[in-house]
């Protein structure tokens, strides 16, 4: 699956969570799950499976890409700096973490432009329903799955995409 025009959502620029660019072009030939997080959701714990998939799989050439989002009933009101020292005091997280951004609706980030035409297995595609709404992109930079928020992490279906996607 590839985005309508043909274009990798590693393409587009978004910011860092701490400042600078998060430099997407780095994952070129990796596998990422791109994950729209926040702090003060019931999903929230799924940071806990997001980073043992980091830890599995980093040497073989993947990552968690956190982009946190307050656009669902407020739940990441934070600042950088807060959203950062929650994530790693709470939950160890060591993948990388983008700028807040709107996932829905006219202010849409042009990553998630790239993203939101991919359908689930359920054949969702359009709109980011919630937090921790997840998209795999392969290691060419096409979207390769995606998975609804209620989609833990470490499930069989999650795991078995990304080790196709490593190969």
């Amino acid at each position: 699956m590839t985005t309508t025009d043909g274009s990798s959502p590693l393409d587009v620029e978004i910011g860092a969570l701490t400042g600078g660019s998060a430099d997407l072009a780095q994952y070129a030939g990796k596998a990422v799950l791109i994950v729209n997080v926040a702090s003060k959701c019931g999903l929230t714990p799924q940071y806990n499976g997001l980073e043992k998939l980091q830890e599995r799989y980093a040497e073989r050439g993947f990552t968690v890409l956190g982009v946190p989002c307050n656009q669902f009933l407020g739940q990441e009101p934070g600042s950088a700096e807060e959203i950062a020292e929650f994530c790693s005091a709470t939950y160890g997280v060591t993948f990388p973490l983008t700028e807040k951004v709107e996932v829905n609706g006219e202010g849409r980030h042009a990553l998630y432009e790239r993203l939101v035409d991919v359908a689930d297995a359920e054949g969702h595609s359009g709109d980011i329903r919630w937090n921790f709404e997840k998209f795999l992109i392969g290691r060419d930079g096409a979207v390769v799955a995606r998975f609804s928020p209620q989609t833990e992490p470490e499930s069989d279906e999650v795991v078995t995409a990304v080790e196709s996607a490593l190969g």
